[in-house]
């Protein structure tokens, strides 16, 4: 038994005595027969360390890192490319060691870039406050429903069938802990029109564009139907596509929510995430997290603090608007360098470059006969298509996934994985890091892939 220190035996010893315990084994005890396992089948014996180090290093090669990849995946987690400039200033210990910046007199640096950040998520967004520390989209839509709760004293929230099933998943969870009912409007019935009578009316209506299938919806109708029926309207809007189209603030949305990652973030894992929430200012004081406000100090020079601070750590717990509490300071600051480095027309760009090659694949991928269309419909980045007969017979989106990965291919998601209801739909995703080589290579490949179903040379 040792700590973070090396300890000799009778130190160790020593520290049993003290304890009244003959043995380290001892310190087990309360742990039932039951449960505990004697013995991990296949677990080398003790190695050094060097070749510890040896055997690890043997294991990690086997991986295969999105970046040796061409990556068509996406489905909330992007592969764009971040500036080699992001983490060399993220690496400032001023950032990366940095913890909840309590005191201003010695945070002032810490404090402007999060304040930054807020301002950023704003100008995006088109609402005028915005916080920080969130943990991810699905958290900050959470939160946002209970915003809604709390500022319309209802008990319902209204959710799109096309939010991402990961936010749907994490808003039931609390739904369930907190009492409230999530009534799932079906994509055949937007504006949740053929609902009972006596069925309770939403705090609010969340909505996502693009949502998980990458289609865009016009948002001023469902803002209108969340007014008309006394709720608020939210929607989850992935930050690249607002450099395009129309910001929720601008189409009456009370509450804006999503995820950050694309700017300065990674895909190890699926992140690392940072939410963003935005509201307009009646809802200020009902926000979960950290605002950053701008001030002056005694002397007339302009300052930052924590302001409005209503998380339970700072304030009676039945008066706290949330239990977040978690500083996502650092990814915060990753995207605001990001956004701040590509600027408004860099940003622009990179969004048309997605766009305009997410369409490009879509196309040639249709010109195969190969895959069977969803219906028409402005998108966004991503996109999904149903495999026609020839890719079925070979395995299906699995099948075809292994087979591209073998290439060097990233391929799409199985949709149906993450939702049953979407089971049959293979989704790809498009950035601007993806060259007109790779976008060929990929329909090339699916090709020999169907064509293996007649005899074909897939080689």
């Amino acid at each position: 038994m040792s700590g973070y220190v090396a300890t000799t035996k009778a130190e160790r010893d020593r520290m049993l005595s003290d304890m009244g315990l003959p043995s380290a084994e001892a310190l087990f005890d309360p742990i039932p027969e039951s449960i505990r396992i004697e013995d991990l089948p296949g677990l080398p014996p003790p190695l050094s360390e060097a070749d510890l180090v040896r055997a690890l290093r043997s294991l990690s090669e086997r991986n295969r890192p999105a970046t040796s990849l061409s990556c068509f995946l996406g489905a909330g987690c992007y592969d764009h490319y971040v500036p080699a400039a992001v983490s060399r200033l993220l690496a400032r210990p001023e950032f990366f060691t940095s913890y909840t910046p309590y005191q201003p007199e010695i945070s002032q640096g810490t404090l402007q870039a999060i304040f930054e950040f807020q301002t950023l998520v704003s100008m995006l967004t088109g609402l005028p406050v915005a916080n920080a520390s969130m943990y991810d989209a699905a958290t900050a839509a959470a939160e946002a429903a209970a915003l809604a709760v709390r500022h319309t004293d209802r008990r319902a929230v209204w959710v799109a069938r096309g939010v991402h099933p990961a936010i749907r998943g994490v808003l039931a969870a609390y739904a369930r802990q907190a009492g409230l009912s999530v009534r799932t409007l079906e994509d055949d019935d937007p504006l949740g029109t053929r609902g009972s009578p006596d069925e309770s009316l939403p705090a609010a209506i969340l909505v996502q564009n693009p949502d998980f299938l990458g289609r865009l919806h016009p948002l001023r109708p469902l803002a209108d139907r969340a007014h008309d029926l006394g709720g608020l309207a939210a929607a989850a809007c992935d930050p690249v596509s607002l450099a395009l189209v129309e910001p929720p603030g601008a189409c009456g949305f009370d509450i804006a929510v999503g995820e950050m990652q694309p700017f300065g973030g990674g895909l190890s894992f699926g992140g690392p995430q940072a939410g963003y929430m935005a509201v307009r200012e009646s809802l200020l004081r009902r926000m979960p997290g950290r605002i950053v406000g701008e001030t002056v100090d005694r002397e007339g020079r302009r300052c930052y603090v924590l302001t409005l601070q209503a998380r339970e750590q700072h304030i009676r717990r039945d008066k706290a608007t949330s239990n977040i509490c978690s500083n996502h300071s650092l990814c915060a600051v990753a995207a605001a360098i990001h956004l701040s480095l590509l600027g408004r027309q860099g940003l622009s760009d990179m969004a048309a470059d997605c766009a305009r090659k997410a369409a490009r694949l879509r196309r040639d991928l249709l010109a195969t006969e190969l895959f069977r269309p969803e219906p028409d419909r402005p998108f966004f980045r991503e996109f999904a298509l149903s495999p026609g007969a020839r890719i079925r017979e070979q395995g299906g989106i699995p099948g075809l996934n292994r087979f591209l990965l073998g290439a060097g291919i990233l391929g799409g998601l199985d949709a149906g994985t993450l939702d049953p209801a979407l089971s049959g739909l293979w989704l790809l995703a498009v950035t601007e890091k993806r060259t007109p080589e790779e976008l060929d290579a990929l329909v090339r490949h699916v090709v020999r892939f169907a064509d293996m179903a007649e005899g074909g040379d897939a080689s």
